[in-house]
């Protein structure tokens, strides 16, 4: 194989890698989480949140392979497992089936948590002078605290 001369070391790459598959793995089980509620969801909002939760996964899902190209880009094998999702993400799983606010809570949770895990990583990037995964973690940033921002903006009575 070739080696990469992208002008970011390979010590650096791999430290990047590595939160690139924190959020990686945080996305997926963000991901997950999002399309297990879509289906699962009942009570008064059901038709409202079941399209919001699927416009929220869909979005997710896209957004793994952007994530996931990114480490590839970098030279590193992206994760793709669960037992490897498990092992890196900071999400906790949800089991059962909760009520519908509490979904929400979760989700509210979980986007955060995302949020914080792409904000933990651009001290890194900045210093490795990687534009390309500081533009991704800008665009994640955004999302997971917008949408973080409109289903907490669902408890409010």
């Amino acid at each position: 194989m070739m080696s990469i001369n992208i002008g970011i070391s390979t010590e650096d790459r791999a430290k990047i890698v590595e939160g690139l598959s924190r959020l990686l793995a945080d996305s997926y089980t963000l991901y997950l989480m999002t399309h297990n509620f879509h289906w699962n969801v009942t009570g008064p909002q059901f038709n409202s949140l079941h399209n919001m939760f699927m416009e929220q996964y869909t979005e997710q899902w896209n957004a793994l392979d952007i994530i996931a190209e990114r480490i590839r880009a970098l030279g590193f094998p992206a994760p793709g497992s669960y037992k490897q999702f498990m092992q890196l993400t900071s999400i906790e799983e949800v089991s059962d089936v909760p009520k519908a606010t509490e979904m929400i809570k979760l989700l509210v949770n979980a986007h955060e948590t995302v949020a914080r895990t792409a904000r933990g990583m651009f001290d890194l990037v900045d210093q490795a002078n990687d534009q390309p995964t500081a533009d991704i973690l800008t665009q994640r940033l955004d999302i997971h605290e917008k949408t973080a921002w409109m289903l907490r903006s669902l408890l409010e009575e």
